[in-house]
């Protein structure tokens, strides 16, 4: 649906459902909900919206303000509260904005609930009315609580680090430059100052050319980047080169397998995740699992087989020992640990993987029910043979648009082109 204010009303409206299993107003003590965003303009209003909402319903509604989703997961049950709720649009520019609920233990709603409170969208009830409606409380102060948390799990202080964060302009400006410096590093800092409609504008995970560029001209250790909402991190060597949520997870995983904390001696990544990552932690000892692409199928395999790292390349990193979604704060502190007790740069430390050459193309206009058929099929099995152990050939239909997905890994960038092209061009004529 369509974001406006009216429908994040409903939407909060409908939450009570969940908030108080089904039972708005009914259950002894209201159920409570405590309410979160980033700081894009959008936001204010759609808070009053969802806050209205849960409140006429008989939720009682704690505000939190400005914070990033991976503290709202946190304080959801920290606070005791039966729901969370984070208004973000993550990466996404300032003009788009989303509710996202949270369970009381602080994850992402199983698909069930989420059917269950949309099909309750605008449902008729009778609402509590009296002592039985929901009160709202400012709780703006339970940053530090978020913070000292995430602390908590360091094994060691950052002391004598340089870092240069990148805050996006969004929600990590109220924690991570404070989380730091706690730490023991030497900060600087840039997009930490949101004015409601500069969020990832030119800034953040998905625009990394001015930290680099500062990482490099200041001659800082390190460069770390979160995206508006902070559920995610990349990082940036004292090179000026890129560090992957791959290679994040690599020196993460390699560094927790040798201390005997790497559950099951395994991560979980996406079918996504380079052929390189894959080939480094067989190296090291390390299994993988794969899921599809999106952290939710990496967070239900890691619950399923209790495993306790996982991410995509994206920087979604979940570290389930410390935290219950992709946590770009906690992700880049227990990186930056890594620098410091191993005592080498980080670019040495992601060194452990080498990232082979990676191609997509997203063939539009296309069926995407035919990304099976015989003849595309046919191409694919060529190209693995052709390829060996050396690289691999995903291919991917869009699930909302008519669009197919054709990833190649390769030895070289010029066989890993060349390769996709022709698939491309396969996917052009025989998916029609």
């Amino acid at each position: 649906m369509d974001l406006s204010v009216a429908a994040a009303h409903v939407l909060g409206d409908a939450g009570a459902f969940s908030a108080a299993d089904g039972r708005p107003g009914a259950s002894p003590g209201r159920p409570i909900a405590v309410v979160g965003r980033d700081p894009r303009a959008s936001g204010e209003f759609l808070e009053a919206a969802v806050v209205a909402g849960l409140a006429s319903s008989g939720v009682d509604v704690l505000r939190l303000g400005v914070l990033p989703t991976p503290a709202v997961a946190y304080l959801t049950t920290a606070l005791g509260a039966d729901m969370g709720v984070m208004i973000s649009a993550s990466h996404n520019p300032a003009p788009d904005n989303g509710i996202k609920f949270l369970t009381r233990g602080g994850f992402k709603l199983p698909d069930a609930v989420e059917n269950e409170i949309e099909q309750r969208l605008g449902e008729k009830w009778d609402r509590p009315v009296g002592a039985a409606v929901g009160r709202v409380r400012e709780a703006y102060g339970e940053a530090d609580r978020y913070v000292s948390h995430v602390l908590s799990t360091l094994p060691g202080r950052l002391d004598g680090l340089n870092v240069v964060l990148d805050c996006a302009h969004g929600a990590a400006h109220v924690v991570a430059p404070e989380a730091l410096i706690r730490a023991g590093a030497k900060v600087e800092t840039i997009g930490a100052r949101p004015d409601g409609l500069n969020i990832n504008a030119g800034v953040g995970s998905t625009h990394l050319d001015k930290l680099r560029q500062i990482v490099v001209s200041r001659g800082a250790d390190v460069g770390i980047a979160y995206d508006g909402d902070a559920d995610r991190c990349l990082a940036v060597a004292h090179t000026g080169e890129v560090i992957d949520g791959d290679q994040i997870m690599a020196v993460l995983a390699v560094a927790m397998h040798a201390e005997g904390r790497l559950a099951g001696d395994t991560v979980v990544a996406t079918v996504m995740s380079n052929l390189g990552f894959k080939l480094a932690m067989r190296n090291a000892g390390i299994d993988v699992i794969e899921t599809a692409v999106g952290d939710r199928y990496v967070l239900e395999a890691m619950r399923e087989g209790g495993h306790n790292l996982g991410g995509e390349q994206s920087g979604h990193v979940i570290m389930l020992d410390h935290a219950t979604t992709g946590d770009g704060l906690l992700t880049s502190l227990h990186l930056l640990s890594a620098v410091v007790r191993e005592g080498r740069p980080l670019a040495e430390l992601a060194s452990v993987m080498t990232r082979l050459p990676q191609v997509l193309i997203n063939v539009k206009g296309v069926d995407r029910a035919k990304a099976s058929v015989p003849e595309l099929a046919a191409a694919v099995a060529e190209a693995e043979r052709e390829l060996g152990e050396t690289g691999r050939v995903l291919i991917r239909p869009s699930g909302t648009e008519p669009m197919i997905r054709v990833m190649v890994e390769a030895a070289s960038a010029e066989q890993a082109e060349q390769m996709a092209g022709r698939l491309a061009d396969v996917v052009r004529t025989a998916c029609v």
